[in-house]
C-alpha cells in the first residue's frame, strides 16, 4: 500500500518538511510535491491529485490555515487530509471536524507514527466517499460520518470488531435494510444507549 501512496506535505517549517519527506521516504511512502502554505497546498493538490495531503494545522503569518485548505480539499474531493498539530485547543479541533479532517498527528511524531495514521486517514476519506455517494450531499455526509464514527465505536467496543469491520457491517446492515447509514447507525447508538440505562 505504502509503495503505491502519492503524497503532498505542506508545512511552513523547511526542517519540519524534509524529516517528514525522509520518514514518508524511508516507509516507502512516495512524496511528489511538497510547500509552505495552505494555498498553495490547495493549488498542488488539485494540480497533482495525490492520495493524501500531510498539512500543517497553522502557517506563520497565513490567515489561510491548514483547516481552510483541508475544507476546500474535501469539497472538490481532491485527497485526505491528515493535519499536523502541535495544538490541542477544542475549538481546532471541532472546525478541523467539520472541515471533514480524517486524521492527525501530534508534533513531535515519530516515524512509527506515519504509517497507522495514513492508512487511517485514507480508509476514512474512502469511508466518507462511500458515504457521500450514498447520500449525495457533502454536508450530509459530514452529518452521516458523525453518527458512523460513534456507531463505530460502539461496534468496536462491544462486539471487538476493526473500525474497517465495524464500518462494513453497518454498510451491510444499510444495504439489507435499505435504510441510510446515517439511520443505522442512529439505531445502533439508540439501542447501545438503551442498554446502558437497562443496566443501571
Amino acid at each position: 500500500m505504502a509503495e503505491r501512496t502519492r503524497v503532498v506535505i505542506a508545512d511552513d517549517e523547511s526542517i519540519i518538511r524534509m524529516d517528514l519527506r525522509e520518514m514518508l521516504n524511508n516507509l516507502g511512502y512516495l512524496v511528489i510535491g511538497e510547500v509552505g502554505d495552505g494555498r498553495s497546498a490547495v493549488n498542488l493538490a488539485r494540480e497533482l491529485k495525490p492520495d493524501v495531503v500531510i498539512m500543517d494545522i497553522k502557517f506563520e503569518g497565513e490567515e489561510f490555515d491548514g483547516i481552510d485548505a483541508a475544507r476546500m480539499l474535501t469539497e472538490e474531493r481532491i485527497a485526505p487530509v491528515l493535519l499536523l498539530t502541535a495544538y490541542s485547543q477544542r475549538e481546532l479541533v471541532v472546525r478541523a471536524r467539520e472541515a471533514g479532517v480524517v486524521g492527525y498527528l501530534v508534533k513531535p511524531f515519530r516515524e512509527s507514527d506515519l504509517i497507522p495514521a495514513i492508512e487511517v486517514a485514507l480508509a476514512r476519506f474512502r469511508e466518507f466517499e462511500a458515504m457521500e455517494k450514498q447520500v449525495g450531499d457533502l454536508r450530509e455526509a459530514l452529518e452521516t460520518r458523525k453518527f458512523v464514527d460513534r456507531a463505530k465505536g460502539i461496534l468496536t467496543d462491544t462486539q471487538n470488531l476493526t473500525e474497517a469491520e465495524a464500518f462494513r457491517m453497518i454498510q451491510k446492515m444499510s444495504m439489507n435494510t435499505r435504510k441510510p447509514m446515517k439511520e443505522v447507525a442512529e439505531a445502533i447508538i439508540l439501542a447501545h444507549q438503551t442498554q446502558q440505562q437497562s443496566l443501571l
